[in-house]
């Protein structure tokens, strides 16, 4: 059954392909414009020029958009890869322990932490050195910590405790950015 379909293919395609039938569409093409009316053919020949210039348009318009694809991949390329660094809360554990240190190194302070902030206090503006010591061994404790004066009152100004402090700390982690 096959076979049969194929050489009723052939035979129909031999029909358009021998030299009779190129030379009847060749007679056509001729006649054409004595058969049909000039508005007719003007009217094909601007939807083909029509055609022709989208067709040319479009072509343009892609090879544009192909070197604007290149040139932009080729700035991604350059754009340096940047880590991201954040702020993450440290223990309270952590900061318990540290608190415990630094109330036995400094005695005449009063010295609290409570989950990721230590506040220091002093009664008497004497003790400014052992205050100011204070707030920079908690300024270099923990490793990779960043810590941030919330509070700092130094003088008459401050109501109760002429010097205090309050400080939270955090541990800054960088995460690389993926490339993509």
């Amino acid at each position: 059954m096959e076979l049969k379909k194929f050489k009723d293919l052939n035979q129909s395609l031999s029909k358009f392909m021998s030299p009779k039938a190129m030379d009847d569409l060749n007679a056509f093409l001729e006649k054409l414009p004595q058969n049909t009316s000039k508005s007719l053919l003007v009217m094909t020949a601007i939807i083909w020029g029509t055609a022709a210039a989208l067709g040319l348009y479009t072509t343009v318009k892609m090879q544009e958009f192909a070197e604007l694809s290149i040139e932009r991949g080729e700035a991604k390329a350059l754009v340096p890869v940047v880590p991201k660094i954040q702020d993450k809360p440290v223990s309270a554990r952590e900061v318990k322990t540290f608190v415990d240190e630094l109330q036995e190194i400094y005695k005449g302070l009063e010295i609290k932490g409570n989950s990721s902030n230590i506040s220091i206090r002093a009664k008497s503006t004497a003790q400014f050195g052992q205050f100011r010591e204070a707030i920079g061994h908690v300024q270099n404790g923990g490793l990779g910590w960043r810590v941030d004066v919330e509070k700092l009152c130094v003088g008459r100004e401050c109501k109760q405790y002429p010097l205090s402090a309050s400080l939270k700390i955090n541990s800054v982690s960088v995460e690389k950015i993926s490339t993509n």
